[in-house]
């Protein structure tokens, strides 16, 4: 340990802290733009800026480690004279278009602007604006880059990808796409970017489209990590932000009808369980991967194509929704599926572009899913209709496709497949339910390096498992397994540290990782819900019985399973369905 005196207060600090750490330790705001905490550490945006004493020079704090009677002094002058002009430059180049950009309100180098009373640029402003490819699920805008590297640094340290860096040097020297055909769309360089030069494709307004067609019944699915995020960034006025009151919301943008994916999540566990059971006894190599994550989809095609044979069949719940909306559905109501429109509201960008994959298409009237919408989206889309969410009472999911269980709910916290899934296998193979927490060893318990294993007893066998979350972390894991390092029977993967609830498509707030308190709140509407497996799920047995007959039958392999070597990376496919 060491004594380091920061602004008049001395503190004892590790001796590989940095400045920063030491000072947000004890509550001394220095401001930062470019830094991510143990991701970019590179001190490129010079605003953390401090005065050392016996230092000439001023020091970034982000990555200058303290020593032993170091006295900084973050409030000076001069600091504050350096940290203006380093943010005014940056400004220079800056597209400042503010009120009509996506990050409007939540953009990191807005809020530092005006928290440091800079208002005014006095240098020339340059930027070079390029057209906008907004077909794409993830839209880069290159005048609202400041180069702080957080995309690149997260695309290779988190995701493993690369697919963003620095390219050119000196003053044209810019954040490009260098491996674009490797992008997963996971979206986490968009959440770490700090300004709107990365967002999501905006289907707000397609939706809406929809919504006011009267020849459409337009339908909402609400994934299970969205009840535990919707309102981050909403004033609900101090009301609890309860799923019931986000269906209300939901139903006052002018759909027809609200579901709740977790039906959907419920089936999938209903096949990939059934799946799982079949491979196990027909003694098949293993593992077989989960595959209701499309980003992980992606990259397992992608690095790793002799696993990608391993994947599960079982669609993910968004597509088994829009297969099961658009027949069975569409069968209860005696409505033409071509008049259908399926809107998902998800935590993701990739499910975007799943949605448009080939083999998507139950009826032949056009995809299953017809949009998705981020949780960002959702939040744009009830301020824009003016929502007084506040105002609202809670609501029911309609039926009989909003009924679920905490087995499904659980899908959007890393482990939650994979522990609902065993829950249904161990009723399969005994015919008896387990303890509904009895493989609570799976769960997520925050950021973790590596993956998790566990081996568990089940009638005539042991089915050794995995889960990871991250795909740095799913790469070191699809190595070691095709070095012979590990066997497992199961693995779960999530493309997004902590699974659905880290989502790229989630709300953004600087500085704050809300992803373990989704998780936790997820886990607790599990642990309180009445049904917590998926096969005494009332709603998906009458589905079972009126129309797909069993798992695994014939019309449930039609619709519900896919053929993940029907398309090969890179597929791009743009808003329209068309493959780029």
């Amino acid at each position: 340990m060491v004594t380091i005196t920061i602004d008049g207060c001395a503190y004892e600090a590790p001796e590989e802290a940095t400045i920063l750490e030491v000072a947000r330790e004890h509550r001394v705001d220095i401001p930062t733009l470019c830094y991510l905490r143990e991701i970019n550490e590179i001190g490129a945006c010079r605003v953390c800026l401090v005065e050392v004493e016996g230092i000439d020079h001023l020091v970034a704090a982000c990555n200058n480690k303290v020593a032993d009677g170091m006295v900084v002094h973050t409030d000076t002058p001069r600091v504050r004279r350096a940290r203006a002009a380093n943010l005014q430059l940056i400004l220079s180049r800056h597209d400042r278009r503010c009120p009509t950009c996506f990050r409007n309100g939540t953009c990191q180098l807005q809020a530092l602007a005006d928290r440091m009373n800079v208002h005014e640029v006095p240098y020339t402003t340059f930027f070079e604006t390029k057209p906008i490819d907004a077909r794409f699920p993830l839209v880069r805008e290159p005048e609202k880059c400041v180069n702080c590297l957080r995309c690149v640094s997260t695309c290779q340290k988190v995701q493993a990808l690369g697919v963003w860096d620095l390219v050119d040097s000196g003053s044209r020297a810019h954040v490009d796409a260098v491996a674009e055909d490797e992008c997963a769309y996971c979206g986490q360089c968009i959440a770490n970017c700090p300004t709107g030069a990365l967002h999501e494709r905006d289907d707000t307004e397609r939706v809406f489209e929809a919504i006011n067609d009267p020849e459409k019944v337009v339908i909402a699915q609400v994934a299970p990590t969205v009840r535990s995020s919707w309102a981050e960034m909403l004033d609900l006025g101090g009301k609890a932000p309860t799923p019931g009151r986000m269906v209300a919301a939901i139903r006052r943008l002018g759909f027809d009808y609200v579901f709740d994916t977790d039906f959907a999540a419920d089936v999938t566990i209903m096949e990939e369980a059934s799946e799982l059971m079949a491979r196990l006894a027909a003694g098949e190599e293993g593992p077989m991967f989960t595959s209701c994550c499309p980003g992980w989809v992606r990259f397992v095609k992608d690095r790793y194509p002799a696993l990608a044979g391993r994947l599960s069949t079982t669609k993910s719940p968004q597509q088994i929704f829009g297969a099961l909306a658009k027949t069975y559905y569409a069968q209860l109501l005696g409505v033409d599926p071509e008049n259908i429109y399926v809107v998902s509201y998800m935590p993701c960008i990739a499910k975007k572009m799943e949605a448009a994959y080939p083999g998507m298409d139950s009826t032949g009237t056009g995809p299953d899913v017809d949009a998705v919408l981020t949780v960002r989206e959702l939040t744009r889309q009830l301020r824009s209709r003016f929502v007084n969410v506040d105002l609202l009472e809670e609501e029911e999911f309609d039926r009989p496709l909003g009924v679920a269980t905490g087995a499904g709910h659980i899908f959007g916290v890393t482990g939650g497949v994979m522990e609902a899934a065993l829950r249904t296998a161990y009723f399969f193979a005994t015919g008896e339910n387990p303890d509904a927490d009895a493989f609570h060893e799976v769960r997520h318990e925050g950021p973790e390096r590596g993956w998790r294993e566990k081996t568990f007893d089940l009638p005539d066998c042991q089915l050794k498992i995995a889960v990871a979350s991250g795909l740095a972390n799913a790469d070191a894991l699809c190595r070691a397994l095709e070095r012979g390092e590990v066997r497992y029977d199961f693995v779960e993967i999530m493309a997004c540290p902590g699974g659905c609830v880290g989502g790229g498509g989630q709300p953004i707030i600087e500085g704050i990782n809300l992803s373990a308190d989704r998780g936790c709140t997820l886990r607790i509407i599990d642990e309180q819900s009445e049904l917590r497996f998926s096969h005494e799920n009332p709603a998906v047995k009458a589905c079972y019985d009126d129309f797909l007959g069993e798992p695994l039958s014939e019309r449930a392999e039609e619709l519900l399973h896919s053929d993940h070597a029907a398309w090969a990376m890179p597929l791009r496919v743009t808003a329209d369905g068309a493959v780029a």
